[in-house]
């Protein structure tokens, strides 16, 4: 069985810079032990956005600049960096919530049978499930799952309503 780990968007400006929560903190330690306990292999996304942030449809409606490439904000977590190096993952830059590029990678990786997807990150209400949900849509037969407890959602409130959506779209949740 090949295992393929998905860390979505794990950066700076997600956890701790400019739409931070505590709750991403708080996800931090989780989020390492499974990266480094994780049996398979590992691509971790990279939500980016460039100087013209605000002139983006995400920009008009989400007025944050967050991830703009090149910056501090825009890096990994440190934590999360040295676990992910440690499993010599492969990173996939995306310009929008769900990655265009990743099911082709998935793909080109590790093909579509005997697989499993597992997927962690930020934000549960954004690109999380829309990650799980283009996955599902171009693997309808691979099992993905997403584990809650190395996820936080853009607001409590909405973390908990993603993960009942992903359930009901036949994702598994732990």
């Amino acid at each position: 069985m090949k295992k393929l780990l998905i860390v979505v968007d794990m950066q700076n400006d997600f956890i701790d810079g400019s739409l931070g929560t505590p709750d991403a903190v708080a996800i931090i330690p989780n989020a390492v032990k499974k990266i480094e306990n994780f049996d398979g292999e590992v691509i971790a996304t990279i939500d980016s956005h460039y100087e013209d942030y605000f002139e983006s449809e995400e920009g008009k409606n989400l007025p944050v600049p967050h991830c703009i490439r090149g910056t501090k904000g825009w890096e990994l977590h440190p934590d999360i960096k040295k676990a992910c190096e440690d499993k010599n993952y492969v990173a996939v830059e995306k310009l929008t919530f769900g990655s265009r590029d990743l099911p082709e990678m998935v793909y080109e990786l590790l093909g579509e049978d005997d697989l499993t997807i597992e997927i962690i990150g930020l934000c549960t209400d954004i690109s999380v499930i829309s990650n799980a949900l283009m996955l599902k849509a171009f693997f309808p037969e691979v099992e993905i799952t997403v584990d809650s407890s190395c996820c936080a959602g853009f607001t409590p409130e909405t973390h908990e309503p993603a993960l009942q959506i992903m359930r009901s779209c036949q994702i598994i949740v732990i």
